[in-house]
Formats: C-alpha cells, sequence, structure tokens
C-alpha cells in the first residue's frame, strides 16, 4: 500500500521515492505527496521523474499515476516526485475554506443536506438542496467563517482508523469532521475570502468561495 506523505506533511513539494510496480502507462509508488482527486478536492499537478502525470486516481487504498505510454520506468527505480507548490497552497486554502463555510451552513439550516462539492485551485464550490434563497444568510455565514479564519484556530489532522486509513480534522471547540484532503496547520492561513450565491436549479442553491487579495 502506498504511504500517503501528504497526509504527514501536506507542505512537502519534493520527494524521492521508488517505484513499486507498473502497469502499462500508469504507474505505482512506494510514498508520495502527488494528491489524487478524493472528496471533491483536484488532483495536484507535477511529474514523477521528470515525466508529467497526466492523470492520477485512487485505487482502492492505492494510487495509480498516469504518464505517457513511453515512461520507460520500472519496478524498483528511484525517482523524484515534484509538485506545483503555488497550486497545492491554494488547493489547500480553499478546500478548508469549504470546510468551514460547509459547517457554517449546517448550523445555519439544521439537516440541510449537501450534494455536491468542487475544489479547484481557483475557487471551491458547495451545492444543497434548499428550497429557498441562501443570500439572505450568505452575509452571516460568511462574518462567521471570517471570525474563525482570523482567530488562527490550529487544526488537528489525524487518523481515525490507520487500518482503514480514515481521517479527519478537528478544530477544538468547534468540530470534528471525517476528511482525507491535504490540511493547513491553523485557520488563519486560508485569509480573506469571498462567498457568492449561485441558483443551480428549483430546490437548489450553491456557494461559491474565492480567495480575497482584500
Amino acid at each position: 500500500m502506498t504511504r500517503k506523505v501528504f497526509w504527514d506533511n501536506p507542505y512537502l513539494t519534493t520527494l524521492t521515492t521508488r517505484i513499486a510496480h507498473v502497469d502499462g502507462s500508469d504507474v505505482f509508488l512506494e510514498e508520495t505527496i502527488f494528491f489524487a482527486f478524493s472528496g471533491g478536492q483536484e488532483s495536484d499537478a507535477g511529474s514523477i521523474a521528470g515525466k508529467s502525470v497526466i492523470r492520477a486516481e485512487v485505487r482502492d487504498r492505492e494510487i495509480a499515476y498516469t504518464l505517457s505510454d513511453n515512461h520507460g520506468l520500472s519496478a524498483g527505480d528511484s525517482v523524484v516526485i515534484l509538485i506545483d507548490r503555488e497550486r497545492r497552497y491554494r488547493l489547500m486554502k480553499l478546500h478548508f475554506a469549504a470546510e468551514l463555510v460547509l459547517e457554517t451552513v449546517y448550523r445555519t439550516f439544521p439537516g440541510i443536506e449537501k450534494i455536491g462539492a468542487h475544489i479547484s485551485e481557483h475557487k471551491a464550490r458547495l451545492d444543497f438542496l434548499l428550497n429557498e434563497s441562501i443570500t439572505p444568510y450568505l452575509q452571516k455565514i460568511s462574518d462567521n467563517v471570517t471570525a474563525l479564519i482570523q482567530s488562527d484556530y490550529p487544526i488537528i489532522s489525524d487518523y481515525e482508523d490507520k487500518d482503514t486509513e480514515r481521517r479527519y480534522w478537528k478544530i477544538d471547540g468547534f468540530a470534528q469532521v471525517p476528511c482525507g484532503g491535504t490540511h493547513l496547520k491553523t485557520t488563519g492561513e486560508i485569509g480573506p475570502i469571498r462567498l457568492k450565491r449561485n441558483n443551480i436549479g428549483k430546490g437548489k442553491e450553491r456557494i461559491e468561495i474565492e480567495l480575497s487579495s482584500i
């Protein structure tokens, strides 16, 4: 099973490891810092042994990295993984901003159902079933999330069950949530955010989240 170093140190952007095995254009690593799409968070961008990763895909508890057909790599080869540092950090910020927004929405609308989520390096979105506009509540949600960010709370990230790789994040006194994403050390790292409401159909509401330099 691939050791997920991105959980131990999500700020690490280069790693030397070995190829565990190869299946055509797919390579599998002994350990990795290269996150694969999961829980709505997009995959990292980067390379293995200087070859661009076309796709990263979770298969059971392994991660398959698709390279070009002529990658020339074999089991046992020593390789260097490089990931896009700026993209990873923006994904981490937007991911955790979305986590804070989600928990705040749950508190604002008890019993609300989340029906979708996506985190890219430019913005995140959360989709809900809701038979009213979320607009009148959006400023309050934003204010509450901003207060959490400005309080610079430590974020604890650990295993709930190591054997099954179930993980969680926790902010003492606020929430503990199952999640296998890459997490920041503190909420203050997120910085200012902007929230926008988007109507995606009858009975559905979307909140879009962007990082703000203002």
